[in-house]
């Protein structure tokens, strides 16, 4: 349902090489959403084919977007971003689907106070038994930059039915103020992948918003409950994106703290485990994540020209 007058929600989701996926998704928000005017966003990251011009085929009313170049999440969601026109932008991963229309819950709740600039809803398991992947965030810890997902594994019995605050949004599923991109920025396209959501989110608190958990909306993610395979890529992502997260939020001792953990103790300890494991392939992946991790600028340069075109389309 689009309005050419007024949109309350654009929904961007980056689909590579994932086209039944995205599809699935298209056809449970169409079907199950009839309580807001809403616009879809698909940002085709550089698949194999030309998705984008499959989906527009399929579905006439889907704005989608072919990228020659694959920026990542978070470049593949700062396109969807420029094109979108909602009063609230709503990030959600191609392998969901909704099964209520109950996204109306979410807007409630970030208007419920100025001071709340993003929100994110129950997420649980696609595949049976449907337990909660997500019900909140604990804080990451102040040097070894860890945390948990609430309820992660949990039947959803009622235990996580209540709203509360959370320090950072889930990349799968989260909700926020057009707004918000004016104070805190677009996502940070230096990650690639892994951990632009919960920078993003820093940035959003520094800018002086707060992040919620609303369980009254869920969204069911078609990830494995099991960890997931270990890759290369994987690896060096999560190695150098850690080291990053720590030399752009962290200050004084605890930036040191952080870095100089991530890049010996936790690099050696992970290092060895997978050299043990005959997995050298691995243990190189740690080293060339550290050395990244430590000699990439942790600024994001595009960050102010971004901001600006932003404000200039807006």
């Amino acid at each position: 349902m689009t309005d050419n007058h007024r949109t309350d929600i654009s929904f961007i989701t980056i689909c590579y090489n994932g086209f039944k996926d995205t599809c699935e998704l298209i056809e449970s928000l169409q079907e199950k959403l009839h309580s807001v005017t809403y616009e879809i966003i698909v940002v085709d990251n550089a698949s194999r084919e030309d998705e984008a011009a499959k989906i527009s085929r399929l579905y006439p009313s889907v704005i989608a977007i072919r990228s020659e170049v694959n920026g990542g999440f978070s470049g593949g969601n700062n396109i969807g971003i420029r094109a979108a026109r909602g009063k609230y932008l709503f990030f959600i991963n191609n392998d969901t689907y909704i099964e209520s229309d109950a996204i109306s819950c979410l807007v409630e709740r970030l208007e419920s106070r100025p001071e709340i600039g993003g929100v994110s809803p129950k997420i649980r398991f696609a595949f049976p038994p449907q337990h909660i992947q997500f019900a909140g965030f604990t804080p990451l810890s102040r040097i070894t930059l860890r945390n948990n997902m609430l309820g992660f594994g949990c039947p959803d019995d009622g235990k996580y039915d209540t709203p509360h605050p959370t320090p950072y949004l889930h990349g799968a599923a989260m909700m926020i103020k057009r707004e918000v991109i004016g104070k805190a920025g677009m996502m940070p396209e230096i990650f690639f992948l892994y951990y632009e959501e919960l920078d993003w989110s820093t940035s959003m608190t520094r800018a002086g918003y707060e992040l919620w958990y609303e369980p009254r909306c869920t969204v069911f993610h078609k990830e494995s409950q099991s960890t997931g395979q270990l890759s290369q890529l994987r690896t060096y992502y999560l190695t150098r994106n850690r080291l990053l997260y720590a030399r752009r939020n962290l200050r004084g001792a605890a930036r040191l703290g952080s870095v100089l953990y991530q890049s010996t103790v936790a690099a050696l300890k992970n290092g060895l485990l997978y050299a043990l494991k005959g997995r050298f392939d691995l243990f190189l992946a740690v080293c060339k994540g550290v050395n990244s991790g430590l000699i990439l600028p942790s600024a994001n340069k595009e960050t102010k020209e971004q901001k600006n075109e932003y404000y200039e389309h807006h």
